[in-house]
Protein backbone atom coordinates (compact mmCIF):
# COMPACT_ATOMS: atom_id res chain seq x y z
CA UNK A 1 0.00 0.00 0.00
CA UNK A 2 1.25 3.59 -0.98
CA UNK A 3 2.26 5.84 1.70
CA UNK A 4 0.15 8.54 0.83
CA UNK A 5 -3.20 8.37 1.60
CA UNK A 6 -6.55 10.82 -0.06
CA UNK A 7 -8.34 12.05 2.61
CA UNK A 8 -11.18 10.04 1.50
CA UNK A 9 -9.82 6.46 1.64
CA UNK A 10 -7.76 8.00 4.81
CA UNK A 11 -11.86 8.15 6.27
CA UNK A 12 -12.94 5.29 4.91
CA UNK A 13 -9.78 3.21 6.66
CA UNK A 14 -11.01 4.74 9.78
CA UNK A 15 -14.39 4.24 9.95
CA UNK A 16 -13.38 0.17 8.78
CA UNK A 17 -11.20 0.05 12.19
CA UNK A 18 -13.56 1.73 14.18
CA UNK A 19 -16.18 -1.07 13.02
CA UNK A 20 -18.45 0.50 10.90
CA UNK A 21 -17.87 -1.60 8.33
CA UNK A 22 -19.34 -4.62 9.84
CA UNK A 23 -22.62 -5.40 9.25
CA UNK A 24 -25.25 -4.97 12.04
CA UNK A 25 -26.83 -8.21 13.34
CA UNK A 26 -29.90 -9.53 11.69
CA UNK A 27 -31.49 -11.02 14.87
CA UNK A 28 -30.82 -11.26 18.17
CA UNK A 29 -27.78 -9.54 19.69
CA UNK A 30 -25.49 -11.26 22.43
CA UNK A 31 -22.66 -10.91 24.39
CA UNK A 32 -20.30 -12.23 21.15
CA UNK A 33 -21.91 -9.26 19.10
CA UNK A 34 -20.62 -6.95 22.54
CA UNK A 35 -17.13 -7.99 22.38
CA UNK A 36 -16.76 -7.73 18.76
CA UNK A 37 -17.34 -3.87 19.08
CA UNK A 38 -15.03 -3.15 22.56
CA UNK A 39 -12.77 -5.53 20.65
CA UNK A 40 -12.89 -3.05 17.50
CA UNK A 41 -13.09 0.52 19.49
CA UNK A 42 -11.12 -0.74 23.00
CA UNK A 43 -12.91 1.05 25.32
CA UNK A 44 -16.61 2.80 25.97
CA UNK A 45 -16.32 6.62 27.57
CA UNK A 46 -18.38 7.10 30.50
CA UNK A 47 -20.13 10.20 30.57
CA UNK A 48 -23.30 11.53 33.70
CA UNK A 49 -25.09 13.25 30.95
CA UNK A 50 -28.29 11.45 30.95
CA UNK A 51 -31.03 13.75 28.92
CA UNK A 52 -30.87 10.65 26.13
CA UNK A 53 -28.98 7.94 27.17
CA UNK A 54 -25.98 7.02 29.21
CA UNK A 55 -22.93 7.62 26.80
CA UNK A 56 -21.57 4.42 26.98
CA UNK A 57 -24.16 2.70 25.91
CA UNK A 58 -24.61 4.51 22.82
CA UNK A 59 -21.22 2.85 20.64
CA UNK A 60 -23.24 -0.37 21.01
CA UNK A 61 -26.50 1.00 19.33
CA UNK A 62 -24.64 3.02 16.72
CA UNK A 63 -22.67 -0.49 15.29
CA UNK A 64 -25.05 -2.61 16.53
CA UNK A 65 -28.55 -1.01 16.32
CA UNK A 66 -31.11 -1.88 19.00
CA UNK A 67 -29.81 -4.37 21.55
CA UNK A 68 -30.76 -4.86 25.55
CA UNK A 69 -29.28 -2.31 27.54
CA UNK A 70 -28.69 -4.61 30.48
CA UNK A 71 -26.47 -6.62 28.46
CA UNK A 72 -23.89 -4.33 28.25
CA UNK A 73 -24.25 -4.16 32.07
CA UNK A 74 -24.01 -7.63 33.12
CA UNK A 75 -21.79 -8.32 30.76
CA UNK A 76 -19.71 -5.61 32.28
CA UNK A 77 -20.44 -5.94 36.23
CA UNK A 78 -21.75 -9.34 36.47
CA UNK A 79 -19.82 -11.41 34.15
CA UNK A 80 -16.90 -9.15 34.65
CA UNK A 81 -15.49 -9.02 31.07
CA UNK A 82 -14.79 -5.02 31.40
CA UNK A 83 -13.62 -2.71 34.52
CA UNK A 84 -13.47 0.62 35.27
CA UNK A 85 -10.81 2.98 35.33
CA UNK A 86 -9.43 6.35 33.62
CA UNK A 87 -8.83 5.06 30.00
CA UNK A 88 -9.55 7.87 27.66
CA UNK A 89 -11.14 10.00 30.93
CA UNK A 90 -13.69 7.57 32.63
CA UNK A 91 -14.11 4.37 30.83
CA UNK A 92 -15.27 0.77 30.43
CA UNK A 93 -11.86 -0.94 29.28
CA UNK A 94 -11.70 -5.26 28.43
CA UNK A 95 -10.57 -6.59 31.79
CA UNK A 96 -7.38 -7.91 30.01
CA UNK A 97 -6.35 -4.04 29.62
CA UNK A 98 -6.06 -3.76 33.52
CA UNK A 99 -1.98 -4.65 33.87
CA UNK A 100 -1.81 -1.15 30.99
CA UNK A 101 -3.59 1.19 33.24
CA UNK A 102 -1.52 -0.38 36.95
CA UNK A 103 1.22 2.25 36.31
CA UNK A 104 -1.63 5.08 36.55
CA UNK A 105 -3.14 3.67 39.70
CA UNK A 106 0.52 3.25 41.25
CA UNK A 107 1.61 7.07 40.05
CA UNK A 108 1.54 10.02 41.88
CA UNK A 109 -1.65 11.78 41.73
CA UNK A 110 -0.54 15.68 42.63
CA UNK A 111 -4.31 16.91 42.87
CA UNK A 112 -4.75 14.20 45.92
CA UNK A 113 -1.55 15.37 47.48
CA UNK A 114 -2.85 18.58 49.77
CA UNK A 115 -6.17 17.23 50.41
CA UNK A 116 -4.51 13.98 51.71
CA UNK A 117 -2.36 16.07 53.92
CA UNK A 118 -5.29 17.65 55.88
CA UNK A 119 -7.73 14.19 55.11
CA UNK A 120 -5.69 11.39 55.31
CA UNK A 121 -6.91 9.89 58.27
CA UNK A 122 -10.35 10.01 57.33
CA UNK A 123 -9.52 8.29 53.65
CA UNK A 124 -7.81 5.41 55.74
CA UNK A 125 -11.03 5.38 57.62
CA UNK A 126 -13.11 5.17 54.85
CA UNK A 127 -11.00 2.11 53.11
CA UNK A 128 -11.78 0.58 56.50
CA UNK A 129 -15.62 1.03 56.35
CA UNK A 130 -15.91 -0.33 52.36
CA UNK A 131 -13.21 -3.24 53.75
CA UNK A 132 -15.82 -3.97 56.92
CA UNK A 133 -19.15 -3.97 55.09
CA UNK A 134 -19.04 -4.28 51.40
CA UNK A 135 -19.35 -2.08 48.64
CA UNK A 136 -20.66 1.21 48.68
CA UNK A 137 -21.99 4.36 47.13
CA UNK A 138 -20.91 7.79 48.56
CA UNK A 139 -24.25 8.38 50.21
CA UNK A 140 -23.71 5.18 51.91
CA UNK A 141 -21.02 5.94 54.06
CA UNK A 142 -21.26 6.30 57.38
CA UNK A 143 -19.99 10.35 57.08
CA UNK A 144 -20.23 11.36 53.72
CA UNK A 145 -19.24 14.97 54.10
CA UNK A 146 -21.32 17.64 52.18
CA UNK A 147 -20.95 18.82 48.47
CA UNK A 148 -18.90 21.58 48.22
CA UNK A 149 -21.04 23.00 45.35
CA UNK A 150 -22.89 21.29 42.27
CA UNK A 151 -21.59 18.94 38.82
CA UNK A 152 -17.98 17.80 40.50
CA UNK A 153 -18.47 19.86 44.00
CA UNK A 154 -17.54 16.32 46.17
CA UNK A 155 -17.66 16.00 49.51
CA UNK A 156 -15.03 14.44 51.18
CA UNK A 157 -16.53 10.75 51.09
CA UNK A 158 -16.60 11.18 47.31
CA UNK A 159 -12.93 12.12 47.26
CA UNK A 160 -12.08 9.91 49.69
CA UNK A 161 -13.73 6.64 47.41
CA UNK A 162 -12.23 8.30 44.23
CA UNK A 163 -8.34 8.52 45.81
CA UNK A 164 -9.03 5.26 46.51
CA UNK A 165 -10.56 4.12 43.15
CA UNK A 166 -7.76 6.00 41.38
CA UNK A 167 -4.52 4.46 43.00
CA UNK A 168 -6.32 0.71 42.79
CA UNK A 169 -6.86 0.37 46.37
CA UNK A 170 -11.36 0.16 45.51
CA UNK A 171 -12.55 -0.90 41.93
CA UNK A 172 -16.30 -0.35 40.97
CA UNK A 173 -18.21 -3.79 40.99
CA UNK A 174 -21.57 -2.40 40.12
CA UNK A 175 -23.87 0.82 39.28
CA UNK A 176 -26.56 1.68 41.49
CA UNK A 177 -28.76 4.46 39.26
CA UNK A 178 -25.20 4.95 37.69
CA UNK A 179 -23.93 5.92 41.45
CA UNK A 180 -20.94 3.90 41.47
CA UNK A 181 -20.47 1.04 44.02
CA UNK A 182 -16.92 0.94 45.10
CA UNK A 183 -15.68 -2.43 46.48
CA UNK A 184 -12.08 -4.15 47.02
CA UNK A 185 -10.21 -5.13 44.05
CA UNK A 186 -10.11 -8.89 45.71
CA UNK A 187 -13.86 -9.10 45.80
CA UNK A 188 -14.61 -7.86 42.71
CA UNK A 189 -11.72 -9.81 40.34
CA UNK A 190 -10.90 -13.00 39.70
CA UNK A 191 -7.57 -14.66 41.05
CA UNK A 192 -5.99 -14.58 37.47
CA UNK A 193 -6.46 -10.84 37.28
CA UNK A 194 -5.06 -9.93 40.51
CA UNK A 195 -2.19 -12.24 40.16
CA UNK A 196 -1.75 -10.33 36.61
CA UNK A 197 1.55 -8.13 37.13
CA UNK A 198 1.41 -4.33 35.69
CA UNK A 199 3.20 -3.23 33.03
CA UNK A 200 6.19 -0.49 33.34
CA UNK A 201 4.92 2.51 32.02
CA UNK A 202 6.67 2.66 29.17
CA UNK A 203 5.80 -0.91 28.17
CA UNK A 204 1.86 -0.10 28.93
CA UNK A 205 2.32 3.50 26.67
CA UNK A 206 3.97 1.22 24.04
CA UNK A 207 1.00 -1.07 23.93
CA UNK A 208 -1.75 1.58 24.58
CA UNK A 209 -0.48 3.24 21.21
CA UNK A 210 -0.80 -0.03 19.13
CA UNK A 211 -4.58 -0.19 20.57
CA UNK A 212 -4.81 3.01 19.64
CA UNK A 213 -3.62 2.45 16.00
CA UNK A 214 -5.31 -0.65 15.71
CA UNK A 215 -8.80 1.11 16.73
CA UNK A 216 -8.43 4.19 15.20
CA UNK A 217 -6.88 2.62 11.92
CA UNK A 218 -4.95 5.89 10.76
CA UNK A 219 -4.10 9.07 12.61
CA UNK A 220 -1.43 11.69 13.91
CA UNK A 221 0.74 11.56 17.04
CA UNK A 222 -1.79 13.45 18.67
CA UNK A 223 -5.10 11.39 17.95
CA UNK A 224 -3.27 7.57 18.72
CA UNK A 225 -2.00 9.81 22.35
CA UNK A 226 -5.54 11.08 22.95
CA UNK A 227 -6.67 7.55 22.54
CA UNK A 228 -5.99 6.60 25.85
CA UNK A 229 -5.05 10.16 27.10
CA UNK A 230 -0.77 10.23 26.67
CA UNK A 231 0.68 13.19 26.98
CA UNK A 232 1.94 13.83 23.48
CA UNK A 233 5.92 14.08 24.80
CA UNK A 234 5.77 10.36 26.45
CA UNK A 235 4.41 8.88 23.27
CA UNK A 236 6.28 9.62 20.73
CA UNK A 237 9.78 7.44 21.41
CA UNK A 238 6.85 4.67 21.80
CA UNK A 239 5.47 4.87 18.82
CA UNK A 240 8.78 5.66 17.12
CA UNK A 241 9.43 1.84 18.06
CA UNK A 242 6.16 0.78 16.50
CA UNK A 243 7.42 2.21 13.48
CA UNK A 244 11.05 0.94 13.91
CA UNK A 245 8.94 -2.47 14.50
CA UNK A 246 7.05 -2.57 11.64
CA UNK A 247 3.90 -2.31 13.46
CA UNK A 248 2.98 1.00 12.11
CA UNK A 249 3.65 2.99 8.95
CA UNK A 250 4.41 6.70 8.78
CA UNK A 251 2.13 7.88 5.73
CA UNK A 252 0.93 11.09 4.54
CA UNK A 253 -2.73 12.27 4.59
CA UNK A 254 -4.19 14.66 2.10
CA UNK A 255 -4.87 18.08 3.71
CA UNK A 256 -3.22 16.70 6.96
CA UNK A 257 -0.32 19.04 8.49
CA UNK A 258 1.65 16.43 10.72
CA UNK A 259 2.52 12.94 9.64
CA UNK A 260 0.08 10.09 9.87
CA UNK A 261 0.39 6.81 10.91
CA UNK A 262 -1.29 3.81 9.70
CA UNK A 263 -1.55 0.37 11.64
CA UNK A 264 0.06 -1.96 8.84
CA UNK A 265 -3.22 -4.37 9.59
CA UNK A 266 -5.51 -1.82 9.02
CA UNK A 267 -8.47 -2.19 6.32
CA UNK A 268 -9.33 -0.07 3.10
CA UNK A 269 -12.86 -1.32 2.24
CA UNK A 270 -13.86 0.31 -1.60
CA UNK A 271 -16.85 1.69 -0.18
CA UNK A 272 -18.46 2.56 4.09
CA UNK A 273 -22.43 2.07 3.43
CA UNK A 274 -22.80 3.49 7.62
CA UNK A 275 -26.02 4.85 9.02
CA UNK A 276 -25.32 5.96 12.34
CA UNK A 277 -26.46 8.77 14.90
CA UNK A 278 -23.28 9.01 17.41
CA UNK A 279 -22.65 9.74 21.19
CA UNK A 280 -20.63 13.41 21.48
CA UNK A 281 -18.44 11.16 23.37
CA UNK A 282 -18.13 8.40 20.47
CA UNK A 283 -14.44 6.70 19.73
CA UNK A 284 -14.98 8.22 16.18
CA UNK A 285 -15.52 11.66 17.26
CA UNK A 286 -14.25 12.72 20.89
CA UNK A 287 -10.85 14.27 19.61
CA UNK A 288 -12.48 17.41 17.87
CA UNK A 289 -9.93 18.09 16.08
CA UNK A 290 -9.48 14.27 14.94
CA UNK A 291 -13.44 14.85 13.31
CA UNK A 292 -12.55 18.59 11.45
CA UNK A 293 -9.57 17.07 10.11
CA UNK A 294 -10.87 13.73 8.68
CA UNK A 295 -14.39 14.82 8.10
CA UNK A 296 -14.48 18.43 8.02
CA UNK A 297 -16.59 18.72 10.62
CA UNK A 298 -16.57 21.59 12.75
CA UNK A 299 -17.76 19.68 16.44
CA UNK A 300 -18.24 21.25 20.20
CA UNK A 301 -20.26 20.22 22.38
CA UNK A 302 -22.61 22.91 24.15
CA UNK A 303 -24.04 21.68 27.26
CA UNK A 304 -22.34 24.22 29.31
CA UNK A 305 -22.88 27.26 26.82
CA UNK A 306 -25.92 29.46 28.06
CA UNK A 307 -28.58 28.95 25.86
CA UNK A 308 -28.87 31.82 23.88
CA UNK A 309 -24.99 31.19 22.67
CA UNK A 310 -26.09 27.70 21.60
CA UNK A 311 -25.54 27.27 17.62
CA UNK A 312 -26.81 23.81 17.43
CA UNK A 313 -28.43 22.34 20.58
CA UNK A 314 -27.52 21.32 24.16
CA UNK A 315 -27.09 17.46 23.08
CA UNK A 316 -25.92 16.79 19.66
CA UNK A 317 -25.12 14.54 17.94
CA UNK A 318 -23.75 13.76 14.88
CA UNK A 319 -25.26 11.52 11.81
CA UNK A 320 -22.79 9.38 9.88
CA UNK A 321 -24.14 8.40 6.55
CA UNK A 322 -22.10 6.64 3.93
CA UNK A 323 -18.74 7.81 5.07
CA UNK A 324 -19.19 11.14 5.69
CA UNK A 325 -20.73 13.64 8.59
CA UNK A 326 -24.00 14.99 7.06
CA UNK A 327 -25.80 16.40 10.00
CA UNK A 328 -26.50 16.95 13.39
CA UNK A 329 -29.56 16.61 15.93
CA UNK A 330 -29.79 18.18 19.26
CA UNK A 331 -31.82 15.16 21.00
CA UNK A 332 -33.72 14.09 24.00
CA UNK A 333 -36.02 11.61 25.24
CA UNK A 334 -38.83 12.94 27.18
CA UNK A 335 -40.00 9.40 29.12
CA UNK A 336 -42.72 11.01 30.67
CA UNK A 337 -44.89 11.83 27.04
CA UNK A 338 -42.70 8.49 25.50
CA UNK A 339 -41.24 11.03 22.84
CA UNK A 340 -38.13 11.15 21.25
CA UNK A 341 -37.85 14.83 21.00
CA UNK A 342 -35.72 16.39 18.10
CA UNK A 343 -35.04 19.71 19.29
CA UNK A 344 -33.10 21.03 16.02
CA UNK A 345 -31.68 19.09 13.33
CA UNK A 346 -29.53 20.83 10.71
CA UNK A 347 -27.58 19.36 7.06
CA UNK A 348 -24.03 20.26 6.78
CA UNK A 349 -23.83 23.27 4.09
CA UNK A 350 -21.64 21.57 1.36
CA UNK A 351 -24.70 18.47 1.23
CA UNK A 352 -27.37 19.20 -1.29
CA UNK A 353 -29.29 16.08 -0.55
CA UNK A 354 -31.14 17.15 2.32
CA UNK A 355 -34.08 15.07 1.16
CA UNK A 356 -32.32 11.86 1.27
CA UNK A 357 -29.97 12.85 4.84
CA UNK A 358 -33.89 13.38 6.11
CA UNK A 359 -34.87 10.43 5.28
CA UNK A 360 -31.96 8.27 6.32
CA UNK A 361 -32.00 10.12 9.46
CA UNK A 362 -35.82 9.77 10.33
CA UNK A 363 -35.54 6.24 10.11
CA UNK A 364 -32.54 5.89 12.73
CA UNK A 365 -34.36 8.11 14.99
CA UNK A 366 -37.18 5.65 14.84
CA UNK A 367 -34.80 2.78 15.84
CA UNK A 368 -33.87 4.81 18.31
CA UNK A 369 -36.76 5.46 19.66
CA UNK A 370 -37.76 2.02 19.83
CA UNK A 371 -34.49 1.08 21.39
CA UNK A 372 -35.08 3.70 24.17
CA UNK A 373 -38.71 2.58 24.95
CA UNK A 374 -40.61 5.45 23.59
CA UNK A 375 -43.29 5.72 21.12
CA UNK A 376 -43.09 8.24 18.48
CA UNK A 377 -40.10 11.17 17.13
CA UNK A 378 -41.29 14.72 17.62
CA UNK A 379 -39.41 17.32 15.29
CA UNK A 380 -39.17 21.09 16.10
CA UNK A 381 -38.27 23.58 13.94
CA UNK A 382 -34.92 24.59 14.43
CA UNK A 383 -32.49 23.71 12.21
CA UNK A 384 -31.53 23.62 8.23
CA UNK A 385 -33.18 20.47 8.34
CA UNK A 386 -36.25 20.70 10.28
CA UNK A 387 -38.68 20.82 7.91
CA UNK A 388 -37.63 17.96 6.01
CA UNK A 389 -36.95 15.91 8.57
CA UNK A 390 -40.77 16.22 9.94
CA UNK A 391 -41.82 15.70 6.24
CA UNK A 392 -39.62 11.86 6.19
CA UNK A 393 -41.30 10.85 9.61
CA UNK A 394 -44.80 12.07 8.88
Amino acid sequence: MSNDLSLHQARRMALAAQGFTDPRPAGRVDARHLKRVIDRIGLLQIDSVNVLVRSHYMPLFSRLGPYPMELLDRYAYKRGRLFEYWGHVASLLPIEHRPLLRHRMEGPHPRYSEWLEREGGYAAGVLDEVRARGGLTTSELDDPGERTGPWWGYGKGKTALEWHFRSGALTVSERRNFARVYDLPERVFDAETLATPGLPAADARREMLRLAARSLGVGTLHDLADYYRIWPGDAREPLQELVDGGELEEITVEGWTRPGYRHLDAKLPRRVDARALLTPFDSLVWRRERAEELFGFHYRIEIYVPKPKRQFGYYVLPFLLGDELVGRVDLKADRAAGALLVQSAFVEPERNDPTRVAAELGQELRSMAEWLGLDRVRVGRRGSLATELRAALT
